[in-house]
């Protein structure tokens, strides 16, 4: 069960990941080795799984940002699936819903011609709708 120093340590940790342990320690009222400790632990038990940073997509030439819901043309996902393993560098995430559609997917894409492209190649494999994300 995690207490709310816990909370707080996590709180921290996900606005900042390479914060020192003494300065975690600092903000949650603890020594910079029991705030280890308490770090060391919920790695330990799975609360924490990984460390990841975050890249800014447009300084990497990825304007275009897209929510897909796709519909697959029959019970069996493993063609649209497949489609997606030779597309990873456009997927962000691909969720399989309850809804009105099968999947959503999140999708980066440097211009509105590759993903022109990109839809004409899915199309093979589900049938979408598309929206555009005009701002965050």
């Amino acid at each position: 069960m995690l207490d709310s120093t816990d909370l707080r340590i996590l709180d921290e940790l996900s606005k900042n990941s390479r914060i020192t342990m003494k300065e975690l320690g600092e903000k949650v009222h603890l020594t910079g080795q029991a705030a280890s400790a308490r770090v060391a632990r919920l790695e330990d038990n799975g609360v924490i799984e990984s460390y990841t940073i975050n890249v800014n997509p447009i300084k990497l030439g990825s304007n275009v940002h897209a929510f897909i819901n796709i519909y697959t043309k029959s019970p069996h996902h493993e063609p649209y699936l497949s489609f997606l393993k030779t597309q990873q560098q456009f997927i962000v995430n691909n969720f399989k819903i309850s809804g009105d559609s099968c999947y959503l997917l999140e999708c980066r894409f440097p211009s509105n011609e590759v993903l022109d492209q990109f839809l004409v190649d899915l199309n093979k494999h589900a049938n979408y709708k598309l929206s555009i994300v005009i701002s965050k």
